[in-house]
């Protein structure tokens, strides 16, 4: 078989699983079947990289297969869909994982600059918001899933602002399609579609199950959705911006999914 053909090949793959999805009630996906599909399509498209063209050829088809498991994602992904954490599930509290990247758990040193968020980019009204401030905000508290890429999910109590807040506050332009969560952990960041950001269970956490957010979790404030992989919910935030274009991220830019839906 060519490589044209290969690529003809896994092209309508894709395509097919485009269709397949949407002829089926998004809250009854059959998710192993459907990534299953995926990934054969892409298998074929990187054979179909693999002729003489050599890896520039290997790079286009990845990342024309990447675009289209984004669109299928953004669509298979509702952002009308809630999460209440798995039936039955007890919170993890304490035995909940901690991840960070830095040697040590990153704690904020207020010495001598007290901990604030910048709201920037693309907004009529930049913001730089205390600890203080943020908890005066309107809140809510959800018990939600948390989906590791590792294959764990835990449930816990997050409490905090929703990012819609946070958007009426700043202002925030029409052109920005795109929001950077930037970390003290060792310059941790991760960038976001505007979508996935103003769902509804998107928040700014500063509390979780019932106490205020510990080093351990991300304190003094992390970003949490239940519609996005641990590791696009950065903690130890230190700044949010908007932008009219994605910049990647800690671990997108190490080869993970940069959309990191659920």
């Amino acid at each position: 078989m060519t490589s044209r053909l290969i690529r003809l090949k896994a092209i309508a793959l894709i395509d097919r699983s485009i269709e397949r999805v949407a002829h089926t009630d998004s809250a009854h996906v059959d998710r192993r079947a459907f990534f299953k599909s995926s990934a054969s399509a892409l298998a074929l498209a990187w054979l179909a990289a693999c002729d003489s063209s050599g890896p520039e050829s290997a790079a286009r088809a990845l990342a024309y297969a990447e675009r289209k498991n984004e669109s299928i994602e953004k669509w298979l992904f509702s952002h009308r869909s809630m999460d209440y954490g798995s039936p039955g599930a007890k919170v993890a509290g304490a035995r909940f994982p901690s991840y960070f990247v830095s040697d040590a758990v990153p704690k904020y040193d207020a010495t001598f600059t007290p901990w604030a968020l910048e709201v920037s980019g693309l907004v009529t009204t930049p913001l730089t918001l205390s600890l203080a401030e943020l908890t005066a905000m309107s809140s809510v508290e959800q018990r939600v899933d948390h989906f590791c890429v590792e294959g764990w999910n835990a449930v816990a109590r997050f409490h905090g602002v929703p990012m819609t807040e946070i958007i009426a506050r700043a202002g925030v332009n029409a052109n920005a399609t795109h929001v950077d969560f930037q970390s003290f952990d060792n310059d941790y960041h991760e960038s976001w579609d505007i979508e996935s950001v103003t769902h509804p269970q998107t928040i700014l956490v500063y509390g979780k199950d019932g106490q205020a957010l510990t080093p351990a979790y991300g304190a003094p404030a992390r970003v949490h959705s239940p519609i996005k992989l641990g590791y696009k919910n950065t903690k130890y935030l230190t700044k949010i911006v908007f932008m009219a274009e994605r910049n990647g991220g800690y671990w997108s830019d190490r080869g993970y999914e940069w959309f990191g839906g659920t």
